[in-house]
C-alpha cells in the first residue's frame, strides 16, 4: 500500500513538470493555434468555452490510458497509480487554474495567503504578452520566488 502511494505523490509532483514542459514548448508551440485564445482578454472572447480547453482532454488521455492499462494487465499494476496521479493533478490544475485564477466558476473567494498571491501574480506576469514568444512563469504550482515579493507602488511626493 505504502508504495501506492508514493506512486501516486510521486506522479502528482512530477506532473508539475510535465505540465510546465507542455506549456512552454507545446503550447506556447506548435499548438500555439488551441492555446492562443486562452492569452486574449475574456471581453474578447464568444462562450464560456475556449480552444484552450482542449487540453483538458490531451491530458486526460495518459491518464485513462494508465488506469485502462493498470486494471487489465496485472504485471503493469503501478500504472493504475499513476493515472490516479495523473487524475489528481488535473483536478487540482482545474481547482487552481480555472476557478481559483481565472474565476471561470465562481466557487470560493479570493484566497489570502503569501502562496496564493504568488500564483496570481506569476499566471499575471505569464498574461502579460499576448503573443506566443517572450512569456514567463509555465509552471502552475512551483513559482518563482520572485512572485511571492509584495509589489511597491512607486508614488511621487509633489509639494
Amino acid at each position: 500500500m505504502f508504495l501506492k502511494i508514493i506512486i501516486v505523490i510521486l506522479t502528482v509532483f512530477g506532473m508539475e513538470f510535465i505540465a510546465w514542459f507542455a506549456h512552454k514548448y507545446l503550447m506556447h508551440g506548435w499548438l500555439w493555434v488551441w492555446h492562443e485564445d486562452h492569452h486574449k482578454p475574456h471581453f474578447e472572447k464568444e462562450g464560456f468555452f475556449e480552444k484552450n480547453d482542449l487540453f483538458f482532454l490531451v491530458f486526460a488521455i495518459p491518464s485513462a490510458l494508465s488506469y485502462m492499462l493498470g486494471s487489465f494487465v496485472p504485471s503493469l499494476w503501478w500504472l493504475f497509480y499513476i493515472g490516479v496521479g495523473i487524475s489528481i493533478y488535473g483536478l487540482i490544475y482545474f481547482l487552481i487554474h480555472d476557478v481559483y485564477i481565472h474565476q471561470r466558476f465562481k466557487w470560493f473567494k479570493q484566497l489570502d495567503t503569501k502562496y496564493s498571491r504568488a500564483i496570481l501574480r506569476a499566471h499575471g506576469a505569464h498574461h502579460t504578452k499576448s503573443t506566443k514568444e517572450d512569456c514567463e512563469s509555465f509552471g502552475l504550482l512551483i513559482v518563482n520566488s520572485k512572485y511571492f515579493k509584495r509589489r511597491t507602488v512607486k508614488t511621487e511626493i509633489t509639494e
